[in-house]
């Protein structure tokens, strides 16, 4: 059983993208070359994204490989599959790591447990309700990432395939 996904580096400082291979090598376990374009959202930063097709888990395999790299911004994706759920994470210095469960048309499925934390954060006068939702959602993330994305438009795209 496979799924596929997406990996989006959205900026990496030059001296950090063999890094960024190594470590995606290390969860698809074969060699990466990934390509490398500049990132005008974030001048002398690199991007790249490409599609990878393999087991279920290979998102949170790779965003943890990923994950604490202070001036990495990334994003994660893998489509629901028979097997498991979809999955989306989200990365940035400022913010660190977002995660989400998500459906088969791309939605955000937000765990009861999740919802019932931030109701009782709000109503104990913590934080609003409002701001609560937005980063159960991601918004947050999506905020911060947007200029990124959309400097990336048309860029290339690579499919990647784990070797079993």
């Amino acid at each position: 059983m496979t799924t596929r996904g997406v990996l989006y580096v959205h900026s990496a400082p030059r001296a950090l993208c063999p890094h960024v291979e190594w470590a995606v090598a290390g969860v698809l376990g074969g060699r990466v070359q990934l390509d490398w374009i500049r990132q005008p959202a974030a001048p002398g930063t690199w991007r790249s994204e490409f599609s990878w097709q393999a087991r279920p888990g290979t998102a949170s395999k790779l965003a943890s490989a990923l994950r604490g790299w202070d001036l990495l911004r990334f994003e994660v994706t893998a489509e629901p599959s028979p097997a498991a759920e979809g999955e989306r994470y989200s990365s940035t210095p400022t913010l660190g790591i977002f995660h989400a469960v998500t459906g088969m048309h791309g939605d955000i499925l937000v765990p009861e447990d999740r919802l019932r934390a931030a109701l009782a954060r709000s109503l104990g006068g913590e934080t609003d309700l409002e701001s609560e939702i937005a980063k159960l959602l991601g918004k947050p993330w999506d905020d911060e990432l947007e200029s990124f994305r959309h400097a990336g438009e048309g860029a290339p795209v690579r499919w990647l395939h784990q070797v079993v």
